[in-house]
Formats: C-alpha cells, sequence, structure tokens
C-alpha cells in the first residue's frame, strides 16, 4: 500500500479494522532514536514508547542488525524444537529477574498470554487438600483483554460486556488492611500491579509489597506480579519488586523486553516452577527465533549501554522539570524511573494530551485526570530540554 498522507487514512481505517478501539490520532511513518515522523513529514518527540514497548526508542542498529540477521536464518520453527536465542533469552531472564537456577521461563506472544498462564499456574497451587480456589487480584488493576486475564482485571466496565468469567477471581481495595482481612489458606495465589500503569500510574501504599510477600508465604499463596509494563528496566530497576529487595514466585513480563517485536513471558521461582506439567501450556509462536533474538538484542544493550541507571536518573530530571512548572492544572506527581503519572487537578487529560500532539509531543491520557508518560529508556538531556519546552507550551494553551 502505497503511504497514505493525514487526509486519506481515517476512512481507509474506518472501513477495515475491527471498531474496538477509538480512530488513532495520526498515521506513523517511522522513527528513529526518540522521534517519529507521520506520513505527511511532521516530526514528533515521542514519550510514551508504544505504551512503555520501545525501550531502546525506534530503529535502534542493535536491534535491527538482530532481527535482520535471525530473519535471514530461522524466523520460526515451532515448539517441536529448540534454538540458540530461545535458550539464551530464557537463561538472561532467570539472571535478571534473580531466579535463578531454579527458576523456569515459559514464552508467549503478549502481556496478557503471559498473565493468561500465571493464571493457570495459580490453578495448579490447589494445596495439600485441594482447597485452595481463590485468587485475589486488585481494584483498578489492568492484566490483559482475553477472558482469563480479564477475569484478574479489577475494572468493571471492561469486564462486563463479557461475563460470565472465569471464576474464582476477587478484587480487594489496594490497601494492608483490605490484603490482611482477606487473605487466608484459600487463596492459590495473589496477584499484583507494583504500579497499576492503565489507572493512571498509581502507587501502592508504602509496605505492600513486603506485607503481601510475607502473607502469601504464610498462607501457602503464590505472589504474582505483573511485571509487564514496569519492568526491564523502567522503573530504574529491572524489575520494580527489586526496590523492595523481595522475590515473587513468578513475574510476568512483555512491553519493553523486545523493542516492538511481540513476546511475552512468564518467569517462576523456586517451588513455583514445579507445577506446570509436560502438555499443560503452551504456544505455537512463543518463545520463536526472531522474538527471543530480538529480545537477546534489547535486554543485552540495555545493560551494555547502563539504561537501567539512566532510567533512575532521567526519570528524577522528568520529575523536577514537571514540579517545576506554574501551572494550577498540576498535582502529584506518580511513579517510578521512566514510567511517570501526573495527576491533573481536574479533568483536562485528554485535552492537554491532545494539546501536547499539536505541539509535537506524544504522551497519553489513561483517563480524564491523568497523564502517563514512559519515553525510551535512551532518553537524554536533548530530549527532556525539548519535552520542558513543549509540555510547558501545551499546558499554556489550556
Amino acid at each position: 500500500m502505497s503511504e497514505l498522507t493525514q487526509g486519506q487514512w481515517k476512512g481507509r481505517f474506518g472501513d477495515a479494522i475491527m471498531r474496538t478501539l477509538a480512530t488513532p490520532k495520526l498515521m506513523l511513518a517511522r522513527g528513529e532514536g526518540c522521534r517519529v515522523w507521520d506520513t505527511d513529514g511532521v516530526e514528533y518527540l515521542d514519550f510514551l514508547a508504544g505504551i512503555a514497548v520501545n525501550s531502546l526508542g525506534h530503529a535502534h542498529p542493535a536491534l535491527v542488525e538482530a532481527v535482520s540477521r535471525q530473519v535471514g536464518t530461522l524466523a520460526h520453527v515451532s515448539n517441536y524444537f529448540s534454538t540458540a536465542p530461545q535458550l539464551e533469552l530464557a537463561e538472561r531472564l532467570r539472571t535478571i529477574t534473580g531466579a535463578g537456577d531454579q527458576g523456569r521461563v515459559l514464552f508467549g506472544n503478549s502481556g496478557a498470554e503471559a498473565n493468561e498462564a500465571a493464571f493457570k499456574l495459580a490453578r495448579l497451587n490447589r494445596g495439600p487438600h485441594g482447597n485452595r480456589t481463590r485468587v485475589l487480584a486488585l481494584n483498578n488493576a489492568f492484566h490483559g483483554r482475553t477472558m482469563g486475564s480479564l477475569a484478574l482485571t479489577g475494572k468493571p466496565p471492561m469486564r462486563e460486556a463479557f461475563e460470565p468469567l472465569p471464576g474464582g477471581v476477587e478484587h480487594i481495595d489496594s490497601t494492608i488492611e483490605a490484603l490482611e482481612a482477606a487473605i487466608d489458606d484459600r487463596v492459590a495465589a495473589l496477584f499484583i500491579e507494583p504500579i497499576k500503569g492503565e489507572a493512571g500510574v498509581l502507587d501502592l501504599p508504602e509496605g505492600f509489597l513486603v506485607r503481601a510477600r510475607e502473607l502469601t508465604e504464610q498462607h501457602g499463596a503464590l505472589l504474582i506480579l505483573d511485571e509487564i509494563q514496569t519492568g526491564v528496566g523502567r522503573t530504574g530497576r529491572w524489575f520494580a519488586y527489586q526496590h523492595e529487595d523481595i522475590l515473587p514466585d513468578a513475574v510476568t513480563v512483555a512491553k519493553g523486553i523486545a523493542g516492538g517485536v511481540p513476546i511475552g513471558a512468564l518467569v517462576t521461582f523456586g517451588w513455583a516452577s514445579d507445577l506446570f506439567t509436560q502438555g499443560q501450556h503452551g504456544s505455537t509462536f512463543g518463545g520463536n527465533p526472531l522474538a527471543t533474538a530480538a529480545g537477546n538484542a534489547v535486554l543485552g544493550e540495555i545493560e551494555r549501554a547502563g539504561l537501567v541507571e539512566n532510567a533512575a536518573r532521567r526519570g528524577e530530571e522528568l520529575r523536577a522539570i514537571i514540579r517545576s512548572y506554574d501551572s494550577p492544572l498540576i498535582g502529584d506527581v506518580r511513579g517510578a524511573g521512566l514510567l511517570i503519572g501526573i495527576g491533573l487537578t481536574e479533568g483536562e487529560a485528554h485535552r492537554l494530551s491532545d494539546a501536547a500532539l499539536a505541539e509535537g509531543l506524544i504522551i497519553n491520557a489513561p483517563n480524564e485526570s491523568s497523564i502517563r508518560l514512559a519515553p525510551p529508556l535512551i532518553v537524554g538531556d536533548a530530549e527532556l530540554a525539548e519535552f520542558r519546552e513543549r509540555f510547558g507550551r501545551a499546558l499554556a494553551a489550556l
């Protein structure tokens, strides 16, 4: 298909694409680093990175080279065979998660698939008497849109059209008191987003993850952390739970792991690695050599270039910029590293996001009162200075 101008593509999109999402704001043509260009040649500073996916930005040479090389040898072989990239990525994940030699990795193609696998893992933790049938998740958390992951998602408007969903899931408030009241020996697993990304980058109460680890160990429940948005260096550590110096029983990852090539994974720790047995889960495309080669390239470059540390430092600088604006619209600043939520004092988030786009800045309004920022981990001085100017003009426009 020849390249369409901004004035040509929307009608074709409306005719051809299933109407599950709003019409996109732009048709993009290419990207480089922290910038993208639309089909009219207009440049934008990308501070969303495909919703925390493009860890290395756009068209990074390390990813381009790895994918080009791999597709020239083996792109896919099915799960009847193994490949070197698959084993290498599994071993990398065992290392950076802290799962170690007892850890195991199950590959899929998305975050939702990783959470489906984690849900099945939870169902296998039935206990010695088979009475662990409860699964706890948090209100306002997001874990995906497939039927199992949607059952875990604590957002009723997303769930209602598809009920009845898989049973056994109970949603609780994100307080230590609610957790202590809900958990008992009948709980098979507790699912947690360490930072609720789709809810507007909402932090959990101080001490929540530590207490969750204590209670799940006490009651024999799995602590399963959804790090699909927070993982892979995004918060200034490889994973958000590492800020709390704990280890989960399982963690789900996707998004930033392969720089835009679809992949997801469930990583298990310790005794949880023995719950799945042969034939209980699988995926035709999961762990294929193309996606895992991309994952190795991205993780290798994050480590080589010190991008986890860069996320921590640049995140602090970005927060300071946001707090420096003299705007009554800006309330609290949330999140960690380069996953930042701006709480607004009025429900103007979508207008502010549109105003930013008009200034050549891509940000996101996950709801009416929150702005989400998730720039590539490669962001530097020049991009932060440009953000300051463009976001400032967007604030002034309101």
